[in-house]
This record gives C-alpha cells, sequence and structure tokens, in this order.
C-alpha cells in the first residue's frame, strides 16, 4: 500500500507528527504554504527533540568542548581526538532507548551497528565498543526479557561484526520498568590526515546511495523516540528498524576501501530519519541545496511512496558525494562487496531540498531552515532541592555479613553472565576487558600505546542532587581510567532525562549539565560528542536522571598499566585520596538502599580539585612502577572494592580498621583509590611531598578477606556471593 502526497494535512495528523500548533505554524511562516505529506514528514523528522535537540541546545552549548588533543567537538557524527603518531581516537555514545523496550533485540542490535556507523563514516576502524543499560526491576514481569533480548542483541552484532566489547555497566531500578536504557558507545582509530566530514562541497556534483536497500522498516523512528509511551506502545512496533552485522561488516569494508582511493568529498550514515537528515545535514552544512530523484534510490519493498522512502530508517545505508571522476572506480569496489552504489541526486546552489517520485516534485523546501531553523525552547526549570540530611541513625550491622550480602545483588553482583555473551579478545588487541576499572585496547600498529574506555554514572545520586550527581558521573569514569594509569583525554555523553516540558525535570537536565561542565572543565576532560534523549517516561512515570559518561585515555606504555587484582602476597594494601576515617559518606549508600531500604541522605559531594590531584598522584605512582594493582573505590564503598581485588586474584587480605567500622568500609567518599606495592615507604614519601592522603590499610596475602574485627570471609565465598545473582536470575 503506498501513501499518497496529497493526503490532507488536518489537526490530528499534525499531533500524530509530533508537532505541536505554534510549530506547525512556523512551518507554514517558513515556506509560506501549505506542505505536502512529505514535507510535513520531513519537518517531524528533523524538529523532533532527537534530531532538533531543542529544548537541550542551549544548555549544551555550556559544556567544555574544545582541548589540546580536540580535533573535531560535537556538531560531528563523532568527536576525534589525537594520540599521537599521526593517529586519532574517533569515539560517541548514543541512545536506542525506546526501541529496546518495544523490541529488545532489534532495538539493541541496531543501536550497535548505528554508532558503529557513525565512527566508520568519519574514515575510522571500529576497535572498541561498550554499552550502558540500565532495566526495571529485577521482580517486574518484563525484565528477565528485556535483559535476554537486549544482550543477545548487543553481542549478536557486535561479535559478528567483530568488534571488542571491552566494557559497560548494567543497573537494575524500578523506575526503568516501563522505559529501559541502552546506550551504546564505539570508538575507531583513524590517521589525522585522513578524517572524513558529513558537509557537502561543490556544485552540480553526484550524491550517491550506498549499501543496503530501503524498507519500510523503522519509518517514523526518530519521532517515536521523541514522545513518551502510553497505552499504544505495541502499535509502535512497526517503527523499530532491522539489522545486518554481516552487511555492515561490507559496508565498512567497501567505505575504508572507498575512502582510500580519493573519491569522497562527503559523506553521512543514515540514522535517524534516514535519507531525510544525512542529505539535510551534508547540504546545510555545505551552503548547498540537494536533489533527491528517489526512483533511483534502491528500495526492498514495491509501491514504497515517497514518505515511506524519506522518513525510512532502514539499517546499513550511507549517503555521499563524490569526485565525478571517480564514479566507475567507486562503483566497483562496492559491488565487489556486494552492495548498492546509486547516484540518486546532485548537489545545487539555490539552497532547497527537493524531492522527485515518480516524476512529480513532492518535496521543495528551504534546506538551511530544516536545521537553522527548528525551533529552540528556553524551556522553564526548577532548580532541584538537594536531598536533606540522613532522617535517621545509620543502622549497624557485621561488616562481613554486609558485604556478602551486597555482592549478591542486582547492582553490585558480577556481570559475567552478560559480558561473556560478547566478544571481549576478537582483533586480537584485548588488553582489559570486562571486570576492571575499564577496558584497555592496545593500538594496533604500536608495541606500547594502548587506550582505555570506561562508562559511568549513579543514577541514584543524580536525583539526590542532579548538580552533584553530574560532576560525580564525570569524576568516576575520569577515575576509572585514571585507575588503569591511563591519561584521560575526553569523554562523550548520553543524557537520558524524561519529559522536559515538566520544570521540575528540566532542572534535572539543566543542573546535571552545569555539574558535567564543571567536572570536565576541572579535570581537564572536554565533551567531544553526545546524544540527549528525553521524553524517557511511561504513562506519566519518568525515569531517573541518568546522564551517562563515557571516556577515552592514553597508555603510552601498556606494560606501566594496573590491573583490579590482587599481584601477590605480603604487599602493602594503601588507600589513596581518602578522609581522615577513611569512609565516612553513607546517604545514597548502597548499604543503606539494599541492605536497609532506605534512600535518604545527600549525595557524596565531588571536589574537583581533590580528584585532580589525586588522580594525577595515582596515574605517577602507576607509571613509576611502584603500585602492582588499583582500583577505584565506588559503590559499596572500600569493602566492595577490596573484595572485587580478592576475587579478581583468589588472594586475600587483612585489613586494619577504625572504631567506626560500618562508614569506614561502606562510605561511598569519592576520590579514592586503593593501590597495592611491594614499597609503601616511597608512596608514603611521595605522598607527603605531595600533600595527599595516604592510609596503609593492611596487607594482602593467605585465602581469607578479614575487614576489621569482622570474621574473616573465604575468597571462594566471596566470589560464589558475587557470581551468584545473574545467572540465578536468569536461569
Amino acid at each position: 500500500m503506498t501513501i499518497p502526497n496529497d493526503i490532507r494535512i488536518t489537526d490530528e495528523l499534525i499531533a500524530a507528527h509530533g508537532l505541536k500548533p505554534d510549530e506547525y505554524q512556523r512551518i507554514l511562516d517558513l515556506i509560506e504554504r501549505e506542505p505536502t505529506f512529505t514535507e510535513l514528514g520531513i519537518f517531524s523528522a528533523m524538529w523532533n527533540e532527537h534530531c532538533s535537540y531543542k529544548s537541550s541546545k542551549k544548555w549544551l552549548r555550556t559544556l567544555p568542548t574544545k582541548g589540546p588533543q580536540v580535533i573535531q567537538g560535537p556538531g560531528e557524527n563523532a568527536g576525534v581526538v589525537d594520540i599521537g603518531d599521526g593517529q586519532c581516537v574517533v569515539f560517541k555514545m548514543e541512545s536506542h532507548n525506546h526501541p529496546s523496550y518495544i523490541e529488545p533485540y532489534q532495538g539493541a542490535a541496531t543501536g550497535v551497528g548505528g554508532i558503529l556507523r557513525d565512527v566508520f563514516t568519519m574514515g575510522a576502524r571500529p576497535v572498541a565498543a561498550m554499552n550502558a543499560l540500565r532495566f526495571g526491576a529485577p521482580d517486574h514481569p518484563k525484565t528477565k526479557h528485556l535483559v535476554a533480548g537486549v544482550v543477545s542483541g548487543v553481542g549478536g552484532y557486535g561479535n559478528s561484526f567483530g568488534v571488542p566489547t571491552v566494557g559497560g555497566e548494567v543497573n537494575f531500578d524500578a523506575r526503568y520498568n516501563g522505559n529501559i536504557l541502552v546506550n551504546a558507545f564505539a570508538a575507531g582509530i583513524a590517521e589525522t590526515n585522513a578524517i572524513f566530514y558529513s558537509k557537502a562541497e561543490g556544485v552540480g556534483l553526484p550524491v550517491v546511495y550506498l549499501g543496503a536497500k530501503t524498507g519500510r522498516d523503522g519509518v517514523g523512528g526518530a519521532t517515536m523516540a521523541s514522545a513518551e509511551f502510553d497505552e499504544g506502545i505495541e502499535e509502535k512496533r512497526p517503527t523499530v528498524q532491522v539489522g545486518d552485522p554481516f552487511t555492515e561488516k561490507c559496508l565498512l569494508e567497501a567505505c575504508l576501501e572507498l575512502m582510500a582511493t580519493g573519491a569522497v568529498i562527503a559523506i553521512q550514515d543514515m540514522g535517524a530519519a534516514g535519507l531525510t537528515c544525512s542529505a539535510v545535514e551534508m547540504g546545510a552544512k555545505g551552503d548547498l541545496g540537494i536533489e533527491l530523484d528517489l526512483d533511483k534510490v534502491p528500495v526492498r519493498e514495491e509501491r514504497m511512496s515517497a514518505y515511506e522512502m524519506m522518513l525510512s530508517e532502514s539499517q546499513e545505508r550511507m549517503l555521499m558525494v563524490l569526485r565525478p571522476e571517480k564514479h566507475a572506480e567507486a562503483e566497483a569496489i562496492f559491488h565487489k562487496w556486494g552492495l548498492d552504489f546509486a547516484i540518486v541526486g546532485k548537489t545545487t546552489d539555490d539552497l532547497r531540498f527537493r524531492i522527485l517520485h515518480q516524476g512529480e516534485e513532492v518535496a521543495n523546501l528551504p534546506i538551511k531552515d530544516l536545521g537553522d531553523e527548528a525551533p529552540e525552547y528556553d524551556r522553564p526549570w526548577v532548580e532541584p532541592k538537594p536531598a536533606a540530611a540522613l532522617s535517621a541513625p545509620v543502622p549497624q550491622m557485621d561488616v562481613a555479613d554486609g558485604l556478602l550480602k551486597l555482592l549478591d545483588t542486582a547492582d553490585l553482583s558480577s556481570r559475567r553472565w552478560v559480558w561473556e555473551q560478547y566478544d571481549t579478545l576478537i582483533q586480537g588487541n584485548s588488553l582489559q576487558i570486562p571486570g576492571g576499572d575499564a577496558g584497555v585496547v592496545r593500538v594496533e600498529g604500536h608495541e606500547e600505546k594502548a587506550l582505555a574506555f570506561s562508562s559511568d554514572v549513579t543514577p541514584r545520586y543524580c536525583e539526590a542532587d542532579p548538580y552533584e550527581g553530574g560532576k560525580q558521573a564525570v569524576a568516576e569514569c575520569w577515575r576509572n581510567i585514571t585507575a588503569t594509569g591511563a591519561e584521560p583525554l575526553a569523554a562523550t555523553d548520553n543524557l537520558n532525562f524524561g519529559n522536559p516540558e515538566k520544570p521540575e525535570i528540566m532542572g534535572q537536565l539543566v543542573m546535571a549539565i552545569k555539574g558535567i561542565g564543571e567536572a570536565c572543565s576541572a579535570l581537564g576532560f572536554p565533551i567531544v560528542s553526545g546524544n540527549v534523549s528525553l521524553y524517557n517516561e511511561t504513562l506519566g512515570q519518568a525515569i531517573p536522571p541518568t546522564p551517562t559518561i563515557a571516556g577515552v585515555g592514553l597508555i603510552p606504555d601498556w606494560r606501566q598499566s594496573a590491573r583490579i587484582a590482587f599481584a601477590a602476597g605480603g604487599e602493602s594494601i594503601v588507600l589513596i585520596g581518602a578522609p581522615k576515617n577513611w569512609g565516612t559518606h553513607l546517604g545514597q549508600s548502597v548499604y543503606l538502599r539494599d541492605l536497609h531500604g532506605r534512600t535518604d541522605g545527600p549525595t557524596p559531594p565531588v571536589d574537583l580539585a581533590h580528584e585532580k590531584k589525586t588522580g594525577d598522584f595515582v596515574r605517577g605512582l602507576i607509571r613509576a612502577g611502584l603500585t602492582t594493582a588499583s582500583h577505584d573505590c565506588s559503590d559499596g564503598g572500600l569493602a566492595v572494592a577490596l573484595a572485587e581485588m580478592a576475587i579478581a586474584s583468589g588472594i586475600g587480605a587483612a585489613i586494619d580498621a577504625p572504631a567506626d567500622a560500618v562508614p569506614a568500609f561502606f562510605g561511598e567518599d569519592q576520590g579514592r583509590y586503593i593501590v597495592t606495592t611491594a614499597d609503601s615507604a616511597a608512596i608514603l614519601q611521595r605522598a607527603a611531598e605531595a600533600g595527599v592522603s595516604v592510609v596503609v590499610l593492611g596487607r594482602t596475602g593467605g585465602d581469607t578477606l578479614k575487614l576489621g574485627s569482622a570474621r574473616a570471609v573465604p575468597v571462594t565465598a566471596l566470589k560464589d556471593a558475587h557470581e551468584h545473582w545473574f545467572p540465578a536470575f536468569m536461569d
């Protein structure tokens, strides 16, 4: 069935396209007539929240985006950061939340496929992937189904494509029951003199369609992703795309081979809003018009309308501007890889976006206005009040009992069940796989150079205080990268929030961005790419504010890097950056939440000067060869961090303890690291010179972990507790 272009534009149709009456009036004012049905679809695609960032643009401009290593910041398919030797790392994180809730396998799979295309569109070969996943309560009837589908989708696409998944997060909270989060990250390596951009240049040049054929899957996907869920959620299943990782692998190889020929003037992947967004972005960036003839677009379904073709989000497709003299050579490459190559239009000098279909002009719009004139809102917002002080005394319990229980909970248990379904070693460069502070990947062609990757956010902190929570997300990502010995270079963000038309939700977004910006500036960790995902609500119930931060760090010599596992018995265990009593802060802690059912108290504050000073000190120790293991302290505090180091190595430890053991072991004070060393005297001397707090906690050795006066727990029992929850839940 085809959709006619002359369909009558009604108020109901406008609303169904996610356009408000004043936005539709803006369209009428811009084009001075009623739009065709295809034009309405194009405006809907370009002006929705997912593509235009109309609610967040004002605040995103406040983020630090420049730095000595930054080659390309926000505004392109991905960010680009120099790593020396004529090479750069290209990376980005993006959401696929709504599609993954509706159809978990394909939603997650195409999220992975889309972010990989963002990276190789710029001329980079993908070398690492991560994913940050957030699901509803474990006892919710849909949660297990969603976990199984999403994890299978991530693995099914990434494994088949051939990129190692080296890190990520998996968390559970009842507030995600009706709206899960799937944030996908990818990074690739490119030559700094061979980066490809999306800005079209030159008039009368061929616009070429590359890759897979266009179908009806994903029509309206971007608009769906910019709306809340309601009772009609099942009706949205056709808006989810279907991916084919083997076609994407061919597309990668064909694109990189094509780029080496000099044939590419500009290139853009077809992601959200498909042909529409890719063509408009290429033309508008180059101050050029674009004319497309849809009769030349390769299709896999019959009688597709112009509307369907322009809004299809079929996967594994690219659009490029071609040097005409390279036509035959370029076409031969794509045919060799079994992919479509079709000239479907040309660049023009009139700044119009023209669409022809079956001999009829079905759209003729001002191309700059589709992007530049998208509505931009300064939405009302209310500054959230930070959570009050703890409402009652903190309950006490045996430290050993508390630790064993925490290790067997939804949020602190081992994620092995998840990451063992991913290929973590393909390409042969993975030096640290999931389970540590950060994934580490050797840079191909270098004996010593490596990159570290981490993804972090603590939504309960962000809910209690979005400003401190935003700071903490950046600081923890920076800390995890630092704990490997890497120099953090830059970050990408994925800002997941509810409905920005509600002032309290908009306030969460504003204050989180303020915290993120302050932390990135203080830590020299600029945001070079990212994504905003709003309207994450179902029946008015918003998700917790979840501004995910993913970062990249550089290790000049991976032999001078650190892992979390204790290396040997008889070594000193040193806590760096701690307050006077090791740990003090129990507000919003997992100790209170998971062991005592309390979610009160303030978020732990983040002292950014302390973070920078302590992290730089730890990195210096690692590179000087003074540490044998390193781990940052986060959820669950010192007790959980020590248990993870023991579990990773099979080696026990004995730790002294201050009198107030519960906050000392379970407090979630920020800016702390645990290292082990055979030369604690050298570390203490360096710390005194640097003015950094250092405490010798105890020593490694034996096969039990003894925390202060609590009973000694066999490392095997810690491991059993840690590995129990996830397989039992998914069984």
